[in-house]
């Protein structure tokens, strides 16, 4: 079995587990997440611990098992602490700033863009070239952040566009005459 698998998850005060079937909801001050677990893997809530296990001995459900406690415990973490990521714009006249429910970035393109923060994320700009993107929800967070970088992803030239505050953008030289 999955070494992640065999390890609990550990309930955390002031967070709130209800298991029905195969859905296990968590509660806790940052929101509410929901998942529904795979069928070949079942949970059991122990004195302040949730166990996973396998259905059957297949290497599939083994898998499984290790994956859907990794789920469950991002869910833990996300209602406890919430996941936060950074990005920064990296170019001249680049700019982003929040106007209501909306993110307004000028990339260089004729016109702004436009993008519309979806319900459970939380986006604050610092400065105008830095967004910052919480959430509790760990997949949400990333995709935002993705879709965000799509617009105008980091070129290898003069470095510019929208990157990760850690990512190492690789320079290329450019052609000699």
């Amino acid at each position: 079995m999955s070494r992640i698998a065999k390890k609990p998850v550990e309930i955390v005060s002031g967070t709130e587990i209800t298991i029905s079937g195969q859905t296990v909801t968590v509660k806790g001050k940052q929101g509410s997440l929901s998942m529904d677990l795979h069928e070949t893997v079942s949970v059991k809530q122990d004195d302040g611990a949730l166990n996973f296990s396998p259905n059957n001995d297949s290497k599939g459900a083994m898998a499984m098992t290790g994956t859907m406690r990794s789920l469950v415990n991002n869910m833990v973490l996300g209602v406890t602490e919430g996941f936060s990521k950074q990005l920064q714009l990296v170019g001249v006249g680049y700019r982003a700033q929040m106007q209501g429910n909306v993110l307004d970035l000028s990339l260089g393109f004729s016109h702004p863009v436009k993008y519309a923060i979806p319900e459970g994320i939380t986006i604050e700009t610092p400065s105008q070239t830095e967004i910052n993107v919480k959430g509790a929800d760990k997949q949400k967070v990333g995709q935002v952040c993705a879709e965000i970088r799509a617009y105008r992803p980091p070129e290898p030239y003069k470095g510019k566009g929208v990157r990760y505050s850690d990512e190492r953008v690789i320079r290329k030289e450019a052609k000699k005459k």
